[in-house]
């Protein structure tokens, strides 16, 4: 699930590689083992990754667990402000139409 959920969260903020790399402070080919799923980073150095992402670290392992009962969290990672504007816009007038 990590290697899904960091290669989806570069491409979001059109990174490549190289400049995640950059901005992690770790080595290009440390990016590609974790999107490839061949080994996982440290505890602190997801941590790291979470911060730099708005995220997260139980969102980066997959994580995400729901009670029944509880509400439905939707990832709108990588959307526009636009795009999530006209989501809010969606699901208010969903709820508005339910009555």
């Amino acid at each position: 699930m990590f290697a899904k959920r960091i290669k989806f969260l570069r491409q979001s903020k059109e990174l490549n590689q190289v400049q995640l790399a950059e901005r992690l402070g770790v080595k290009k080919q440390s990016i590609s083992n974790w999107e490839n799923d061949n080994i996982m980073p440290s505890i602190d150095m997801l941590i790291r990754i979470a911060d730099f992402f708005h995220v997260t670290t139980d969102y980066l392992l997959g994580r995400e667990v729901t009670e029944p009962g509880a509400p439905e969290m939707l990832d709108i990672t990588g959307l526009t402000p636009r795009q999530t504007e006209h989501i809010r816009l969606l699901v208010d007038d969903l709820r508005n139409n339910e009555n």
